[in-house]
């Protein structure tokens, strides 16, 4: 039988999967961009944006999350 995970576990899986979305969300503009003809500056630019983007969404949903979870709020 499988035991319930521990907080650890769960923080930590919670970091792995944010990290993961976090990747995601700044590498889709600049792999866009390499469609055209892009200069380095272009490509970072839209990884710099990504990234951003990636930073306000996560905040986003970690605060649409905690209304969710029950017990109290950290």
């Amino acid at each position: 039988m499988v035991e319930p995970m521990s907080r650890e576990e769960r923080e930590s899986g919670n970091r792995k999967v944010q990290a993961g979305f976090l990747l995601l969300v700044t590498v889709s503009p600049p792999l866009m961009l390499l469609l055209g003809d892009p200069s380095a500056i272009q490509l970072a630019a839209a990884a710099g944006g990504g990234f951003v983007v990636g930073l306000a969404l996560l905040w986003y949903l970690r605060g649409l999350a905690g209304e969710f979870t029950p017990g109290p709020r950290r």
